[in-house]
């Protein structure tokens, strides 16, 4: 926990409510998300229980399985939520835009749009991950045949579920996620993850704090869990004896029907409170502006969601069981350069989250004293424009000489420290040398340069391409890594002796 959150958690117990920690939204949130919240039965891994499925607030639709541990009413479950999740999906599947590439010489397509999936908390992120491996591999023909659709569901949730993992994405959100990282309580990080407590703290009903919000959220007859678990008392007392009811009455359809109509109305009461405080975070986030760099990052998920449909379409195959050992460390690599440039993204948006990088000294904020935007270096083959600014600040400098530095005011333009000159009065005097984002030529741009008496933000943090890193194609790993095995000719086998 960061120094920031630390406080703003104090300041939340003292004030009785929620404390911002972001100025600005650091998520895209699509205009018509699919809301989607999944109760599974205890007891049994992964095992669905009920969904409730919707793009609005007025279009939740239920979806209801009887036997938990019925094969056959699992994948019909499988089937039905596929039905509303795959033409949700085409629904972003029409217009396209061009981008260009190779620096203009070329252009490739991608959708203007791209579908989000919001779930409550991270378990329900967890839920949809299984289910898709579940039934990704599954087969429309041979043993156990399931309808089309469900495979191809299987693959789409394990596509959300891998961009869940991708810092920044919105593909698929958990909304305890979301709300948390724009808003710090007075309770812990595992209590942050029951979603009715959690906006209790942020949006307290009115003539109670956020601690008694919360306290009283925790009461599972008025605040069902937010899923995919359920209550123990539920279970027992009214669930398990709905569910035999069900199992006894099968040989009477009249019985039968009546049974599941009780059914499905208990499981709906205990998933319409987190169904209203989905959309109720909803518009909670909505109220915050987004920042400048969240539309880029949303641009990332609409290119993954095209390639993914493109693959779709051709005929491309399920996601693997377990990556090889290359693919893993690619893998691995792309999310820590996106977790550096999301970490470097927030704080150029957001004063807030620059203010964790000031208390640690990755940044200082300063007033320009002295510019000079004609200044020249004419050292080299060529003069070049070199322009010198003086920057005093009353926070620590601890960039060494010779560092270069960034202002997420002009994140294009660098700055190389010259001189740290402490003071005696508590202020330190940086000079630095600038370089780009200027325009070509020896004059600056109108507005390039830093004015006397503008206030900076410079920090270590830098906004800018981060290279991939180098891997070994797959015939050149090793084979204890998954590259090909030593040579070894089939012919040379004794018949009936081939490796199985």
């Amino acid at each position: 926990m960061s120094t920031l959150r630390a406080l703003a958690k104090a300041q939340a117990i003292a004030a009785g409510a929620a404390q911002p920690v972001a100025t600005v939204r650091h998520l895209h949130l699509s205009g018509r998300p699919l809301v989607l919240v999944p109760l599974a039965m205890a007891g049994e891994a992964n095992a669905p229980l009920a969904a409730l499925v919707g793009a609005a607030p007025d279009e939740a639709r239920l979806l209801v399985v009887p036997q938990p541990r019925n094969r056959d009413q699992r994948f019909a479950f499988a089937a039905e939520l596929a039905g509303i999740v795959l033409p949700y999906l085409e629904e972003f599947r029409g217009a396209s835009e061009a981008v260009p590439v190779d620096r203009g010489k070329d252009v490739r397509h991608r959708y203007v749009d791209a579908p989000q999936l919001l779930v409550p908390n991270p378990a329900g992120i967890t839920f949809l991950r299984l289910l898709g491996r579940s039934t990704r591999f599954r087969r429309p023909d041979g043993e156990y045949p399931v309808p089309p659709s469900v495979p191809l569901l299987g693959r789409w949730l394990t596509f959300f579920a891998e961009r869940a993992e991708h810092p920044g994405s919105a593909a698929l959100v958990a909304l305890t996620e979301a709300l948390t990282l724009h808003w710090a309580t007075g309770q812990s990080a595992v209590e942050d993850l029951h979603l009715p407590a959690l906006l209790g703290w942020i949006d307290p009903p009115p003539g109670m704090t956020g601690a008694e919000a919360a306290a009283r959220a925790e009461d599972p007859e008025r605040c069902p869990p937010a899923g995919p678990a359920t209550d123990p008392d539920f279970d027992n007392h009214r669930l398990a004896p709905a569910m035999a009811r069900y199992a006894d009455a099968e040989a009477d359809p009249v019985a039968r029907a009546e049974a599941y109509a009780e059914l499905a109305g208990l499981l709906r009461d205990q998933l319409t409170p987190t169904w209203e405080l989905m959309w109720r975070g909803l518009g909670l986030l909505r109220g915050l502006p987004p920042g400048a760099r969240v539309a880029g990052r949303w641009a990332g998920d609409r290119d993954a969601f095209t390639g993914y449909a493109e693959h779709v379409d051709a005929g491309g195959g399920p996601q693997p069981r377990r990556d090889g050992a290359v693919t893993a460390a690619v893998r691995l690599h792309r999310l820590e350069r996106a977790l550096a440039s999301y970490a470097v993204q927030r704080a150029y948006d957001d004063p807030l989250a620059m203010a964790e990088h000031r208390l640690t000294g990755e940044a200082f904020v300063g007033d320009v004293t002295l510019a000079d935007p004609k200044r020249v270096d004419d050292t080299g083959k060529r003069p070049v424009l070199r322009p010198r600014i003086q920057v005093v600040t009353t926070e620590p400098v601890l960039v060494p000489v010779g560092a270069t530095v960034y202002s997420p005011a002009r994140p294009s333009q660098k700055a190389k420290v010259v001189f740290v000159t402490p003071g005696t009065d508590g202020k330190t005097e940086v000079v630095l040398e600038l370089s780009g984002g200027m325009g070509r030529g020896l004059t600056a741009s109108p507005g390039s340069v830093p004015e006397v008496g503008e206030r900076l933000c410079l920090t270590t943090l830098a906004d800018a391409f981060l290279p991939g890193g180098n891997f070994p194609a797959l015939e050149e790993t090793p084979w204890t890594h998954g590259g090909p095995p030593a040579a070894n000719d089939a012919a040379e086998v004794p018949e009936g002796q081939e490796p199985i």
